[in-house]
Parts: structure tokens; C-alpha cells; sequence
């Protein structure tokens, strides 16, 4: 009889160490989920969803078309007439490690996933930052980005009126961007956390340990700003960047990001292809110091003029670097031959 009482307990252990399975506190979690249970407070980013018309397909409208349904009924004008969000930025995960801006990474990384390779930073996880128009844009912009550099709505009306050369928004209009980039925020999973991190965070969320300790291990992952430097062009446009160019990674610059813009007139009116003959014409400006010569315009931009309000943005060296650069000039002298 106890042998057979004991049998019995035996199978029910069995059983029930078959069935359990650990409960994964951080599985299909975002990272502002985490924070906020660890006691961090993201109320002020929220999106006011009380605003007749606000939604997340109006604000992914507005971004990827430039114009989306009024709440009464038709569409708004275009927000820009020169550029859309995506002109400039992705709408996907484009670094490999998010606590790093590192251009080379982020090329391969992109064009391994068929994105484009652009000036301005992806809209993936700009909610989870805490500051926009970082270093240099002041020199761009000036007192203007006093009201964007910690305060997501007012980067985003910067980006509307003076980046894409636009309208400002109403207040439907940034509210519903905001409530779209919500669905982009980052996830726990992005992290690359190792398991005796995650164990760490964990016991933290159980109930035990240093909750400012586990923001900190959270936090440390990926940047809080994205950093610009500009740098000028080289002064010597026929020693270029001193930098020995590999064409093939160029060909990925070229058509990635040259493209992207150019090609068949999208967002320029000055044309590219992949022809030999533009190639040729490429060549023989990056030698000069017009804004036909590829080390001018990629490092100052081509501002905006009278009569012409759309203009080419420059690509800091954290978007693009000189290595990158020299690339770039190498494929077209390849091309051009």
C-alpha cells in the first residue's frame, strides 16, 4: 500500500514538472512597458487618442503619403510638396546594436534588408529617446530646435515645417504621428540582452532587487539621442577623404542612398541612374566644388533657394562616413570607365 501510494505522488510530480513552465516576464514585452513598471513615467509622450480624428492609420498615412482623411470626411492637402517622411527616414529597426551609431554596420544591416541608407534617423524607437536634433542641428536650425530637442511633438513639427519644407501640422495630425511611432517603439527583444540580464530584471520585476538598477541595465542598451557631427568636405577634391574606396560597398551607397532620391526624378529634380553615362558626369564634378560634385553635396546639402523650396539634407559622418564616402567615389569612377 505504500509502495503504491508512493508511486502515485512519484507520478504526479512527474506530471506536474512536465507541465509547469516558467513564467517569462519580459516575452513580448516593449521596453516602455518594462520602464514604466520599474517606475518610469512616459504619460507626457502618450498620444492624446481624445482628439477627434487622431488614430494610428492617419499618422502612418500622413508619414508614408503626406496626407490622410480628415475627420469630417476627404483628405487633407498634401503636408509637403516636396518630401515625405520617408523620404528621409526609415520606419524600421536599421542598427544592429542600438547602442551604437556606427554608419558601416548600418549600411550592411540595411541593405541586407532591402532599406534604404538615409540622412535622418529611423522613426523606429524615437519615442524610447530622450532628445531630438542633437549636436549640430543647432548650427542648422538655430533657437528652432529649443522647442524639439526634448520634446517628441515639437521635433516633429520641426521636421514637418523646416526639414520637409511643409506646413506645420494640426494638432490631430502630430498627435496621430504620435500615436503611429508608438507602434515602432522598441522591444525588450531588441535589446540583445543576456540571460543573466534578463534574470537580473526579472527578480527585479518579482519583487526583488534594485529597481534603478534594472533601469540602468535596460537603458544602457541603446541611445537616448542620435548623435550629428557635420563635417565639411575635403578641401582636396581630388584626394578626396584619404580613404582607399571599396566600389562594392559604394555600389551599395550609390544605389541605396543616391537612388533613393534621384532616381526618376522622385524627390530631385536633378536625375540619377545607374548608367554609365551619369557615372561619367559624376566623375568628372566630385573633382570640383559645385554642388554637382558628390563630396559638397553630401556633406553640406544643397539648400533651399527662391522659387525652389525642396533641397537635399547632408548626411552627417554618423549617417555617412568619409570611408563611406571614398566607397561611394570609387564605385562611380568604376562605373564611369
Amino acid at each position: 500500500m505504500i509502495y503504491k501510494v508512493a508511486s502515485a505522488c512519484i507520478g504526479i510530480i512527474l506530471v506536474m514538472a512536465w507541465t509547469y513552465q516558467p513564467v517569462d516576464k519580459l516575452v513580448d514585452r516593449s521596453v516602455v512597458s518594462v520602464l514604466e513598471e520599474l517606475g518610469a513615467d512616459y504619460s507626457d509622450k502618450r498620444p492624446n487618442m481624445s482628439i477627434p480624428g487622431v488614430s494610428v492609420e492617419v499618422g502612418r498615412s500622413i508619414i508614408e503619403d503626406g496626407f490622410a482623411q480628415k475627420p469630417g470626411g476627404g483628405n487633407t492637402g498634401q503636408q509637403s510638396k516636396h518630401f515625405v517622411c520617408t523620404s528621409c527616414h526609415n520606419t524600421q529597426r536599421e542598427d544592429p546594436d542600438l547602442a551604437i551609431s556606427d554608419p558601416e554596420a548600418r549600411l550592411k544591416y540595411t541593405s541586407d534588408r532591402n532599406m534604404p541608407f538615409l540622412q535622418a534617423t529611423t522613426l523606429y524607437g524615437a519615442v524610447n529617446r530622450d532628445t531630438y536634433y542633437n549636436g549640430d542641428y543647432y548650427k542648422k536650425y538655430g533657437d528652432l530646435v529649443n522647442a524639439a530637442r526634448n520634446d517628441v511633438r515639437g521635433a516633429i513639427q520641426l521636421c514637418a515645417v523646416e526639414c520637409a519644407q511643409g506646413r506645420s501640422l494640426d494638432d490631430w495630425e502630430a498627435e496621430s504621428i504620435l500615436a503611429y511611432m508608438w507602434t515602432k517603439e522598441l522591444q525588450i527583444e531588441d535589446l540583445g540582452l543576456a540571460a543573466e540580464e534578463k534574470a537580473i530584471i526579472e527578480d527585479v520585476l518579482s519583487g526583488n532587487g534594485d529597481k534603478e538598477a534594472a533601469k540602468f541595465m535596460i537603458n544602457e542598451k541603446y541611445l537616448h539621442g542620435s548623435p550629428a557631427t557635420f563635417v565639411v568636405p575635403p578641401a582636396d577634391r581630388k584626394a578626396g577623404t584619404g580613404f582607399q574606396g571599396d566600389p562594392e560597398k559604394g555600389m551599395l551607397v550609390y544605389k541605396n542612398s543616391c537612388l533613393h532620391c534621384h532616381e526618376n526624378g522622385k524627390y530631385s529634380f536633378f536625375q540619377m541612374d545607374d548608367h554609365a553615362i551619369t557615372h561619367k558626369y559624376l566623375n568628372r564634378k566630385a573633382d570640383g566644388y559645385s554642388r554637382q560634385s558628390i563630396y559638397q553635396v553630401i556633406r553640406w546639402g544643397v539648400p533651399t533657394k527662391s522659387g525652389k523650396r525642396s533641397y537635399m539634407p547632408q548626411y552627417t559622418s554618423e549617417r555617412m562616413s568619409d570611408q563611406q564616402l571614398a566607397d561611394l567615389r570609387a564605385y562611380i569612377s568604376q562605373r564611369a570607365e
